[in-house]
């Protein structure tokens, strides 16, 4: 039986992520999972995209910022000072919190993009942000979603729960 990708059902990609000029972004090293339905498991225009498919079948999608992770906002920059971190810190480390003058609920996760002599500076940007993306994909498997995947929106993974490949 050849599932299509239609609403409740658990969709497996093999994908990549490149910039428009065709530079690798993610090379997806492990299958991307997500429940298929409005779920706001993936982007919108893959979704939409994806809809009707078949396993083997592929799709690419451009995607503009606004489509993907949003334009880039400078205000997610912060300078924040050196001893208010771990004394082992680089470039890289990521950090939660909530950017200043926000709710204490609005928590972002924020990356070490610089460390100067007594100052570290802080980015909640994702870092593909402002990007435009191409994202090429190939359906390897689709298998009905569980009433409690449904329920909770999202997709519940075991080893005994593997999409079936057709």
């Amino acid at each position: 039986m050849n599932t299509q990708v239609v609403k409740n059902t658990v969709v497996t990609l093999d994908y990549n992520v490149t910039d428009p000029d065709g530079t690798l972004v993610d090379e997806g090293r492990d299958a991307l999972v997500y429940l298929h339905g409005g779920y706001d498991d993936i982007f919108p225009k893959i979704e939409e995209a994806l809809q009707s498919k078949r396993v083997g079948e592929r799709v690419i999608v451009k995607l503009q910022p606004d489509e993907a992770f949003g334009d880039y906002d400078p205000e997610l920059v912060q300078v924040e000072p050196r001893k208010d971190f771990p004394k082992e810190l680089e470039v890289g480390m990521q950090f939660e919190g909530a950017p200043q003058g926000s709710d204490e609920d609005d928590f972002l996760i924020y990356r070490v993009t610089d460390i100067a002599d007594d100052k570290v500076v802080l980015d909640g940007n994702h870092p593909l942000a402002g990007m435009a993306l191409v994202f090429t994909c190939t359906v390897t498997a689709v298998r009905p979603a569980s009433a409690e995947e449904i329920a909770h929106g999202h997709v519940h993974g075991s080893d005994d729960d593997e999409p079936t490949r057709h």
